[in-house]
């Protein structure tokens, strides 16, 4: 078919464009996969480009593999060739064939947040750190930072203070230790090719030469790492097409640099720019709602998004009394819609900020009898059982991965200890070699005694065996036979317990996993599955067939739709998190957040907000959210039901209850005066108020000692 049908305007002219830098700004629900699927047809089938020299880049699986769909169903198998899928499977792909180059053999091991903490806590021990004092999983994160801004650790020692110096000594033997160990991390997957592609002119000649074109999908979610792969790789030709919206860039925790969509121009001055303004998704009640709120942040680039939609429900806004209210509320609504307009359960999503939200949803639900399933709990790949299995087959396919040794010398138990393994990592350091390496001279260790070296050498043997049938057997069958021949499963039979039968019920599933991928995946090898399972997220393990309520946290649901969504908890502390509060950057984020929920919903979006929960203090009052404000009045419905604390049936804000405090709340103050809110910081205790009590005289006061007295305009 031809690659400009069935397109709107601003999309054919997006398509058709083919030579030069190219912003796409694509608003919510403007059909930007649409664009980019017709894009890589109309290159393929009328620019004459070969699938070879087309790279594009998303950054979920799910999203790769719905953009092959589309072209697949565009152009048929001619796009076979063409190179697709996440940064960190294209460049993961990238590195067996040019890692070479800096020292790394094609069959690294990818490690994942796991393994990373357990290499972490190693290097922090061996140099004597207490783990109390400095948390693992900070010192992570701050090295996971440095390197997606592509500092070394001699960088970051550069910075002169203490903290600086101890976490490149960290930071130093990390290092170290993933190259003994043939490894890469998430983080490395990105900044070895961009090292690679700086220090070598030939290596960037040879990959920037062969993909002449270049499509980039969520930009506005790049860390400075991911830019600068960008612009290396399109140094030459320039024929750079980069989609996204500054309006839904909610990753900065994790690095995203909402800079590199809004200076995109600047990195290109010749950039041709197309809005994609009309949207397809929601109605405009809620399209409107949205905008109205997303156009509080000054950092972003303007759009007037429209669609020809129904001008469909205003948003309902429930007032509860607490969490479990606020559980029983959407529960019962979920019910009610369903029944009522026929939907099925799967047309459902409840959205939050924080995982530890989901509780009394869950309650509620279980109680009613309604399915659901939540994205971004324990995932299957980071289950106990899965873990060791996942070990023994990155053992076979890399006998140097120390990290994946280890946790399974003794897996199931061996009767090989700690002090065991302190002797046999000392004796690697010093001899320089892998631990693994060391199994095979355990004879010259006077400090093993003769049965625990027999125990180290038979595990020697048990892996250079499964190392034997990896060469000659399918990959479900060489899981079948690590599971077998280790002697995993035959441990958790012995185990009479609830918990031994559902681990043994995951390790089979973890074999079928095994033969689904031989039937699927072009390549079936034992690295590839391993690099799958490794870079694999979330939202990929979401099955969207199911017929059941989906929960997931805010920055989870981006990219997806559903035709009724919930958004719980939009207060003040929770939605704009508390952590948020003391920059401005920050809180523009979390309004990026809540505009990317709004966003989700096609039909209906409904809204709660407790007038307090229970924390560490106990049970502390609650605000409403000054991103609920920012919608007007006339999108909004204040809803009734049993568990709604204070009923209204109009949508005046100034009919709301006394008992909720919100700027523009009029109060008393035996000393100062009647006064207005005008600014509410912070929950519970740490609830910090503005009031201005007349000319000259404003107060920012904690509620909890400020002694005032809620008002009603009739009091006045």
């Amino acid at each position: 078919m031809d690659p400009l049908d069935s397109l709107n305007p601003p999309q054919k002219e997006a398509v058709a464009h083919v030579a030069g830098p190219l912003l796409i700004l694509a608003g919510a629900g403007s059909g930007k996969t649409r664009v980019l699927a017709h894009r890589i047809a109309y290159l393929l089938a009328l620019a004459g480009a070969r699938p070879y020299e087309i790279l594009a880049l998303t950054f979920t699986n799910k999203a790769a593999g719905e953009m092959k769909e589309r072209v697949r169903g565009l152009v048929g198998e001619v796009f076979a060739g063409l190179w697709m899928g996440t940064f960190h499977s294209v460049c993961a792909r990238l590195l067996r064939l040019e890692g070479r180059h800096m020292g790394i053999s094609p069959g690294f091991t990818i490690y994942d947040e796991q393994d990373q903490m357990v290499l972490v806590k190693q290097i922090m021990a061996d140099l004597g750190m207490s783990l109390v004092k400095t948390s693992p999983a900070t010192m992570l994160g701050k090295i996971s930072w440095a390197k997606s801004n592509l500092q070394s650790p001699d960088d970051v020692r550069e910075f002169g203070g203490h903290y600086d110096r101890v976490m490149a000594d960290v930071y130093s033997g990390y290092e170290g230790a993933l190259r003994a160990s043939n490894a890469l991390d998430f983080d490395d997957l990105i900044g070895v090719p961009v090292r690679l592609l700086r220090q070598s002119k030939e290596s960037l000649e040879r990959i920037a030469g062969r993909f002449r074109y270049i499509l980039i999908d969520e930009y506005q979610d790049t860390n400075r790492a991911q830019y600068e792969l960008v612009k290396l790789l399109a140094s030459g030709h320039r024929n750079i097409c980069v989609v996204g919206d500054d309006d839904q860039s909610i990753y900065r925790w994790r690095g995203a640099d909402i800079s590199n969509i809004l200076n995109f121009e600047k990195d290109f001055p010749d950039a041709k720019v197309i809005r994609l303004e009309q949207s397809y998704r929601s109605t405009k009640t809620i399209l409107a709602a949205a905008q109205s709120v997303i156009a509080s942040n000054r950092r972003r680039k303007h759009k007037d998004l429209w669609t020809q939609n129904e001008v469909g429900k205003k948003i309902g806004v429930a007032f509860v009394s607490g969490e479990q209210d606020e559980g029983r509320l959407i529960a019962d609504m979920i019910d009610g819609v369903a029944r009522e307009e026929a939907r099925r359960y799967a047309e459902f999503v409840v959205l939050y900020r924080t995982n530890a939200q989901s509780r009394s949803v869950e309650d509620a639900l279980r109680r009613k009898g309604i399915p659901y399933v939540i994205v971004g709990g324990i995932k299957f790949y980071e289950r106990r059982e899965i873990k060791d299995i996942v070990a023994y087959l990155k053992l076979i396919a890399n006998p140097q991965d120390s990290v994946s040794l280890l946790r399974i010398l003794n897996v199931p138990p061996r009767g090989i200890g700690d002090v065991t393994i302190a002797r046999l990592r000392e004796f690697a350091a010093e001899a320089g070699c892998s631990v693994f390496e060391t199994l095979g001279r355990v004879s010259e260790m006077g400090t093993i005694h003769g049965g625990t070296k027999q125990k180290l050498t038979g595990f020697a043997s048990l892996i250079a065996e499964l190392m034997s049938l990896a060469k000659d057997n399918s990959l479900g069958n060489l899981i079948n036979l690590v599971v077998d021949k280790s002697g995993y499963l035959a441990h958790l039979k012995d185990q009479v317990t609830v918990e031994a039968v559902t681990r043994t019920e995951n390790v089979r599933e973890l074999v079928a996993s095994g033969f689904e991928f031989e039937e699927r995946a072009g390549e079936p090898t034992l690295e590839k599955f391993l690099e799958e399972v490794s870079l694999i997220m979330d939202i990929d393990l979401w099955d969207d067939r199911k017929d059941a309520v989906s929960l997931m946290t805010l920055h989870n649901a981006k990219g997806l739709e559903f035709p009724v969504v919930f958004i719980a908890g939009v207060e003040e502390g929770l939605l704009p998190h508390y952590t948020s509060f003391e920059d401005q950057e920050e809180i523009e984020e979390e309004r990026r957040l809540f505009y990317v929920g709004l966003t989700r919903a096609k039909e209906q979006v409904l809204i709660s907000l407790a007038s307090g929960r229970r924390g560490f203090q106990g049970w502390t009052p609650q605000v409403a959210s000054r991103f609920l404000e920012e919608i007007p009045q006339e999108y909004l419905e204040i809803l009734t039901s049993e568990y709604v604390s204070y009923p209204r049936a109009d949508t005046d804000w100034d009919s709301l209850p006394e008992q909720v405090i919100r700027a523009g709340t009029r109060v008393r103050h035996r000393e100062w005066g009647i006064g207005r809110v005008v600014r509410c910081e912070g929950f519970g205790d740490s609830l910090r108020l503005t009031v201005t009590f007349g000319p000259g005289l404003t107060k920012r006061i904690l509620a909890r000692y400020a002694n005032l007295e809620l008002l009603e305009e009739s009091e006045l």
